[in-house]
């Protein structure tokens, strides 16, 4: 910004051979050595010269329109000596300054950067690509939360129950077996309560999205328990005796 005035919230600055110069006036205005006992705002500029130690003879005065030095800047910030003068020196310490010496201006923004050659512009399409896949793992993991938290929708709660009855129905030798006929209410007892105390949760809605494979599976695999089976076996060979 070499020689260019730019103005920061009413804040002229500009630089000249590498230093950084303040506009008096605004400078002035923003340490609150003003003027304002006739209803307008005037700088002291007495007050100002007297301030940076400048006569007029070993030191021209400084005027509308003149730039001061950063150090007359800090030296005119002290002797203001109040806390608007305070707030303004730490603003622009703090913010205006380390912005101007990083990127040449100031912004309440980061500044933007163009790449400016292949390197950095495959550094900047990496950097996007890791931002992306980071969001979506967010995402994801937030809705995979949000499935489990509440369960199993209808319908597939609905698909357990059924994949049950399908292979209770083949356990016990079919709808017409005499298995069936007399146990197919202990058995779905059996495998549901089984299967409630595996997964720990009352219903078969209440299983969390996450583990509905898992949940088919154990149904597909589930076996009757010994004397149940035993049972069942008796019952299908009394039947099948008395044809």
């Amino acid at each position: 910004m070499a020689n260019e005035v730019q103005v920061f919230d009413n804040l002229k600055v500009k630089e000249v051979n590498g230093q950084v110069m303040f506009d008096a006036e605004s400078a002035a205005v923003g340490m609150g050595i003003v003027d304002t006992s006739k209803g307008t705002m005037k700088v002291r500029w007495a007050r100002v010269n007297k301030y940076l130690n400048l006569d007029g003879v070993t030191a021209p005065l400084v005027a509308l329109g003149s730039f001061i030095t950063e150090p007359q800047f800090y030296k005119l910030a002290i002797k203001a000596n109040n806390s608007t003068a305070d707030k303004f020196q730490d603003w622009v310490t703090e913010e205006v300054l380390p912005s101007i010496r990083k990127t040449g201006s100031y912004s309440t923004e980061p500044a933007l950067r163009l790449p400016q050659n292949n390197a950095e512009m495959l550094q900047v399409v990496q950097n996007v690509n890791e931002e992306t896949n980071k969001r979506i793992d967010e995402v994801e993991t937030t809705v995979d939360e949000l499935k489990d938290r509440f369960g199993l929708p209808a319908s597939q709660a609905k698909s357990l129950e059924q994949a049950r009855k399908r292979h209770v129905v083949t356990l016990l030798g079919g709808f017409e077996s005499n298995a069936y006929q007399h146990l197919s209410g202990k058995t779905f007892r059996q495998i549901g309560g089984d299967f409630k105390d595996y997964f720990e949760v009352p219903r078969y809605d209440a299983l969390p999205l996450s583990k509905f494979d898992e949940g088919m599976s154990y149904i597909k695999a589930w076996q009757l328990p010994t004397n149940l089976a035993l049972q069942v076996r008796d019952l299908n060979l009394q039947t099948a005796l008395e044809v």
